[in-house]
């Protein structure tokens, strides 16, 4: 058995990694190869390019690597139409999968894609290119099925591997033991995303808001988990922006820092819905570039732009974002968690009711329904 894979950032790599153990549990012999991260290798994946290729995100971004990135897909395309897989499956990144998966699919190669493209928030017009470009969709959230099939694309919902891969109950006092910090600790986690451009333009946002917190917390202690390869980025932003603040950086371990914390400053995207899954208490910022927060804002379909509040379908945690992601403003809300108790009970059980939800072995009814779409070849 053999596929072709592609996941672009730190978030689809994880989902991807997760996902092959399913696929080599089903398919002992499976070869993988692509495009993808450390996660992915874990489970023998060949990476012809790494995945940190494509995690960028913006408008401007983009079209600053447009070049780069489109010669990567051309010649990923070349390479796996000499050679063809059994099947391609696209992990997220639809800008960069879903045109790759069309020349596949009219090539006689099974394309699925992993994780809808949230047509729900914006660019709704996604679903008729999908319908052009995948076999079959596997869908995170319960919702996404009918809405794709509404548009003659097939899908499934799979549950979200995450919420197979993280405990029901956080292992808070074994993850601080590990971080080296006391159970009577007051911890911030300070989590300003995955990605270069966003570490530009939310990390210092953050460690001011982590300077403000510690003026008044003086003994709360700070940990930040590094993305590998981002530590040159970002220490020269801690030494401007949080100089004396008593901040311990970890290579990794986001998910030891999130089962650990009292409450998180996190930048928008996967990690939210982690830390939702740790029970944790979060405050969501986001900056981008000034032109493409004016072109995103204008196609959003709904109010809310983290995880957790889309899926509970309130704004059960805050959202500052663009202007109003200011140092005060994320220290304030970061404060309203720590002082308030009860509040904070109330927000562990709506994710506990979430996690539960989201809970469906996600690695083997995605691998099912892979392979019925083989089947039906």
């Amino acid at each position: 058995m053999q596929i072709g894979m592609v996941a672009g950032e730190a978030s689809g790599d994880l989902l991807a990694g997760l996902l092959l153990g399913g696929l080599h549990r089903r398919w002992p012999g499976l070869q993988a190869a692509g495009i993808g991260g450390p996660r992915m290798a874990e489970h023998g994946f060949e990476a012809w390019w790494p995945s940190d290729k494509l995690a960028v995100r913006g408008y401007v971004e983009v079209l600053r690597h447009y070049r780069e990135i489109k010669g990567i897909r051309d010649r990923l395309a070349q390479r796996l139409l000499a050679a063809p897989p059994q099947a391609f499956i696209g992990v997220d990144a639809p800008d960069f999968n879903l045109g790759l998966e069309k020349t596949l699919k009219h090539a006689g190669i099974k394309s699925i894609h992993f994780v809808c493209p949230s047509i729900w928030a914006w660019r709704g017009g996604r679903a008729r290119k999908m319908a052009e470009s995948v076999d079959h969709v596997l869908c995170l959230f319960p919702f996404e099925p009918e809405l794709l099939q509404r548009h003659g694309v097939a899908a499934s919902y799979v549950g979200h591997p995450l919420a197979d891969a993280i405990p029901l109950v956080p292992p808070r006092t074994a993850a601080r033991a590990a971080l080296g910090l006391g159970d009577d600790d007051e911890v911030i986690a300070v989590m300003p995303g995955s990605r270069r451009s966003e570490i530009q333009y939310i990390a210092p946002a953050f460690l001011q808001a982590a300077v403000l917190l510690h003026r008044q917390r003086p003994a709360a202690r700070f940990v930040l988990p590094v993305v590998p390869g981002l530590r040159p980025l970002l220490e020269p932003l801690v030494a401007q922006h949080a100089p004396k603040l008593p901040l311990q950086l970890t290579d990794g371990r986001s998910h030891e820092v999130l089962a650990a914390c009292d409450v998180t400053l996190i930048a928008s995207g996967t990690a939210t819905l982690e830390a939702a899954l740790f029970k944790r208490p979060m405050v969501i910022g986001y900056r981008m570039a000034a032109l493409s927060w004016q072109l995103m804002k204008r196609m959003a379909y709904q109010p809310w732009v983290g995880l957790p509040n889309i899926l509970c379908r309130e704004f059960v945690v805050p959202e500052l974002i663009q202007e109003r992601c200011t140092p005060q403003a994320l220290a304030d809300a970061a404060t309203v968690w720590l002082d308030d108790g009860p509040r904070t009970l109330a927000l562990e059980r709506r994710f506990e009711d979430l996690h539960q939800l989201l809970r469906q072995d996600t690695a083997q009814r995605a691998t099912d329904a892979i392979a019925q779409v083989l089947e039906a070849a």
